[in-house]
């Protein structure tokens, strides 16, 4: 539980960034947006560790980078500035189930009965949230959160994939490093000159970098570690419900009764996805076979004590045969 409980730390960040990048961040500078939410999040964890890719690492953090990181903050930007609070973090709630598709395949994970029913049960309250008479939905909006969601997905379960050998906090800095130098080129290119930035905007980057970047991330690889995907998915949804919430709360966003209902069934479907499963897969697991109290004599399944051997010097050969 003490995994779910930081694996939850990553979408509740998340959903709270939508609305920082929402209210706060320049909405014609995707680009740097994303330079300035990937890089510096990147340093301060490379910062941290103080360690350098080698091997096999450094083409992997250049795939997951673009993946994870670069691709995905332009996407989740734009969306963020296209979509109300609630709409750009509900769309992104399908990313349960197409985790547990993307993990078939790549890391021999079945999605789990109690996996499945979550997640649709979690669906149904998404559909709710969404379609609860919010006005002037952008089109271009949802592709943008869509194709984040899809590559997102597939990019979480390749770092799960590749996840052995290396240090959570280490791969995950060097994502966001790559990710960040992947970008700056292309948005001085596009976008010319970095913004001037005013004391609102830099604190609210300050946030998206150190808060909803750098921990939630590192919360989020060290889930995917430890736990199944379908479970990391599930807490996954806790996202939608954060951004609902907090556009209610902060934003203004009138939250209706068919969205209250659609936020109690996304949360009946992360407690169904969660500890339940999570015994059970453990109660599958073979208990440890106790050492016997006596040694056969013709396979011993344990090593006599050297304190036993001295006591028993005297009780035969038998002794001696058996070690």
């Amino acid at each position: 539980m003490r995994w779910v409980a930081l694996t939850a730390v990553a979408p509740v960040a998340w959903g709270t960034n939508y609305f920082v990048t929402h209210e706060f961040l320049p909405a014609d500078r995707p680009l740097y947006g994303a330079v300035l939410r990937a890089l510096p999040a990147g340093l301060v964890l490379l910062a941290l560790c103080r360690r350098r890719p080698r091997g096999a690492w450094w083409w992997r953090s250049a795939v997951l980078g673009l993946l994870n990181m670069s691709a995905f903050f332009v996407l989740v930007y734009t969306a963020s500035q296209l979509l109300p609070t609630s709409v750009a973090s509900t769309v992104m709630a399908v990313a349960p189930l197409t985790m547990m598709l993307i993990a078939w395949p790549l890391v021999s994970e079945r999605p789990r009965a109690a996996h499945l029913v979550g997640a649709a049960i979690g669906l149904g309250g998404v559909g709710l949230m969404l379609l609860a008479g919010v006005e002037g939905v952008s089109v271009p909006g949802v592709l943008a959160s869509a194709a984040a969601m899809l590559m997102s997905s597939f990019g979480h379960i390749l770092a799960k994939r590749w996840s052995g050998g290396a240090d959570v906090l280490a791969s995950t800095a060097w994502q966001l490093a790559a990710g960040g130098l992947f970008l700056l080129p292309v948005a001085a290119a596009v976008e010319g000159p970095p913004p001037t930035l005013s004391t609102s905007t830099s604190l609210a980057f300050g946030y998206v970098a150190l808060v909803a970047t750098a921990l939630a991330f590192a919360a989020w690889f060290t889930g995917l570690r430890h736990l199944p995907a379908g479970t990391v998915g599930m807490i996954g949804l806790l996202n939608p419900v954060t951004g609902v919430l907090l556009g209610t709360a902060i934003a203004g966003e009138v939250l209706t009764v068919q969205q209250l209902c659609g936020l109690v069934l996304v949360l009946v479907g992360v407690v169904l996805g969660q500890p339940k499963s999570a015994g059970r897969r453990d109660s599958r697991q073979a208990p440890p076979r106790p050492c016997p109290t006596s040694v056969p004599r013709e396979r011993p399944l344990c090593a006599i004590p050297q304190e036993g051997r001295r006591r028993g010097q005297g009780a035969g050969p038998d002794v001696y045969e058996d070690e």
